[in-house]
């Protein structure tokens, strides 16, 4: 097994196994994540011996989104960093935390940083061979490009999936909503923020199979291994096949958009709003006071 600085990667049988490694963090998103995830969806496209990629995350969760916490925690506040470039998503919590004026964000630089993410998690989507996604626990904000950009998603009924970004904050950068689940079903939860459990993530068509908690393994497992009786070159042809469907619908346009809006976000009324707060009491606490109204727990929650 090799471990890079946010995953690891392994190759069992016909089976490439590329598993988030950040537990203590959620398995939060970094810069450098995107970057090792298509080196390894590369190495596996290219080992012969490779039918399937599983793509899965260690610890109590999948994917809780992107790790700005430790972000701003790592650096010096008004310091430069190379892994802040100027114009990113950290710019607005900084800048409140100084009191710098908020013209120095530049929208173009922020989409440059955040459009490398995207080609990142859509190595997934146009990896030669299958990816099959494994979810427990919870797959949230930017923890979703992974999952969606992936082919097949197997998720544990109680686990929870979504994107409540959207509430305030962020906008989903890989675009996949509507193509997984369908326009309605995808304004539907981008309207609101409101996650899916794994139930309900299979009955809308998001997840391809759910399972209990203490069966979800064995369930991902025996995917994974019926693909890999099948022969690569079919694979590759029938996954070249299906995503032009996709792509002819505009996705990379889609994709532009969703990236350049994720930054507009940060820099409304309410995201600075919802800045100052994190900057006063933190993120973990921002996002607790925007979700409190909402309850998080799966649509089940909001009946009646």
């Amino acid at each position: 097994m090799e471990t890079f600085k946010t995953l690891t990667y392994e190759v069992t049988g016909r089976i490439a196994r590329i598993t988030l490694n950040r537990p203590e963090r959620g398995n939060g998103i970094t810069l450098d994540l995107p970057q090792e995830l298509a080196a390894c969806v590369e190495r596996a496209n290219i080992d012969p011996a490779v039918h399937v990629i599983a793509l899965s995350g260690r610890g109590s969760g999948f994917c809780g989104g992107y790790d700005l916490v430790e972000s701003a925690e790592a650096m010096r506040l008004g310091e430069d960093s190379p892994r802040r470039p100027k114009g990113s998503v950290l710019d607005p919590l900084v800048q409140m935390k100084n009191h710098m004026p908020n013209s120095a964000w530049d929208p173009m630089i922020d989409y440059a940083m955040m459009s490398r993410n995207v080609k990142g998690f859509m190595s997934l989507f146009h990896s030669e061979k299958p990816v099959v996604c494994k979810v427990h626990g919870y797959c949230v904000a930017g923890g979703t490009d992974l999952a969606l950009c992936s082919d097949l998603l197997v998720i544990a009924d109680d686990a929870k999936i979504g994107y409540p970004p959207a509430r305030v904050w962020g906008s989903p950068t890989t675009s996949l909503w509507f193509h997984r689940i369908g326009l309605e079903k995808a304004k539907r939860l981008l309207f609101t923020g409101d996650c899916l459990s794994g139930r309900e993530a299979k009955e809308w068509g998001l997840a391809i199979e759910s399972a209990p908690a203490d069966q979800l393994d064995e369930r991902f497992e025996i995917l994974l291994s019926r693909i890999a009786r099948m022969p690569i070159n079919q694979l590759v042809m029938m996954k070249l096949l299906l995503n032009q469907s996709v792509m002819q619908l505009g996705l990379h346009t889609t994709q532009i958009l969703g990236t350049v809006f994720d930054g507009i976000a940060r820099h409304t009324p309410e995201g600075y709003a919802f800045q100052r707060r994190a900057a006063e009491a933190g993120f973990r606490q921002a996002v607790q006071e925007r979700d409190e109204p909402f309850g998080d727990f799966g649509l089940s929650t909001f009946k009646g």
